[in-house]
């Protein structure tokens, strides 16, 4: 099993990264804030101007470190990885099946069901624990219509249809999301999802913590030896890490939107955290982001037993684990692919 180790998070804006000895220097001002040994490091991730020295990425790369660079508000760049490990032979079933209309929808019908499926267990959990009706009514109603759109995405055999059936389930979703605040005020108020930019404190939360998800995902790819680029329900776009986003989509409701929701309810986040550009982008100050960022990794920290694999496991290991699952089914080892469903 791989060891979880630790991911560095760079949010100080001008910081600059060095090789020190076999450690990783962090500079501000010419001055070194943090050291930290690679060999205790799986992923870097840096936010907004960071700079780089050629000789760490060098390092990194050899090492199996990968760093992803990130904007302020967390939207995904760019990538600095070394040679992917692993057999080509795997690859090359990868990109077989991902070509082939049928072997990519029977891949993308269970991540796609394992999403819906987890996404309305976050409702149907709140549902027990919500007494008001008013707001018992519209959890039901979503919950019923995503078991609805469950059960067709079970079944569909066309990755188009399969794609429709995600979006309303989604919409459904996201619907209600706002219900499950129970925090009164107006800068958590929540009427839907919006990306780029986010433009409430909310979406801004949803926005980061995918942005980090998604930075394990494709460390969890290249280490079992999958092309990150390459999904199956995301199809091929340039600069799009389309497996990784396959990957995580069955994780989102689980560790990410709970916790984004445990942030605002325990307000352990508050609004004045919250800055609102010109452009009307909404992005959490430093001192926020770096609380959501330990909040997050203390997450990954928590043992859940694996629904498949029937193992206990840390919550930070279940993406390398799934993408581990996806090659023993790439390779033949397994007839189907197991997605995660939260129990």
């Amino acid at each position: 099993m791989k060891q979880h180790l630790n991911t560095l998070f760079v949010t100080t804006d001008g910081a600059y990264l060095a090789k020190d000895g076999q450690a990783v220097a962090v500079r501000v001002d010419k001055q070194t804030r943090l050291r930290v040994p690679l060999h205790n490091l799986d992923g870097v991730v840096c936010f907004g101007r960071v700079g780089l020295s050629p000789v760490l990425m060098a390092a990194c790369a050899e090492a199996g470190v990968t760093i992803s660079l990130l904007s302020q508000y967390g939207r995904f760049r760019a990538a600095i990885v070394g040679f992917t490990p692993g057999n080509v032979l795997l690859r090359r079933q990868q990109y077989r099946a991902a070509d082939d209309p049928g072997l990519a929808c029977r891949v993308a019908r269970n991540v796609v069901a394992a999403k819906i499926a987890n996404a309305r267990s976050v409702l149907l959990r709140a549902l027990r624990d919500a007494p008001e009706s008013q707001t018992m009514a519209p959890l039901s109603a979503a919950a019923e219509r995503m078991a609805r759109h469950l059960e067709d995405a079970r079944t569909v055999d066309s990755l188009e249809r399969l794609r429709g059936f995600e979006g309303e389930a989604a919409a459904a979703y996201f619907g209600v999301f706002g219900r499950l605040i129970r925090v009164e005020e107006e800068a958590f108020s929540f009427s839907g999802r919006v990306r780029r930019p986010p433009t409430d404190p909310v979406n801004a939360l949803l926005s980061f913590l995918y942005s980090i998800l998604m930075h394990d995902a494709r460390s969890a790819c290249e280490t079992v030896g999958l092309d990150a680029a390459v999904g199956f329900l995301h199809r091929d776009r340039p600069g799009r890490p389309g497996l990784a986003l396959d990957l995580m989509e069955e994780l989102r409701p689980f560790l990410v939107d709970r916790l984004v929701l445990s942030l605002i309810n325990r307000r352990q986040v508050r609004a004045s955290g919250f800055t609102t550009t010109a452009a009307g982008a909404v992005a959490m100050n430093d001192k926020t982001r770096k609380h959501v960022l330990v909040a997050y990794q203390k997450r990954k920290q928590d043992t859940i037993r694996h629904p498949f694999l029937g193992e206990k496991t840390s919550v930070g290991l279940l993406v390398h684990l799934q993408a581990r699952l996806l090659a023993r089914h790439l390779r033949g080892d397994l007839d189907a692919y197991p997605p995660f469903i939260w129990r």
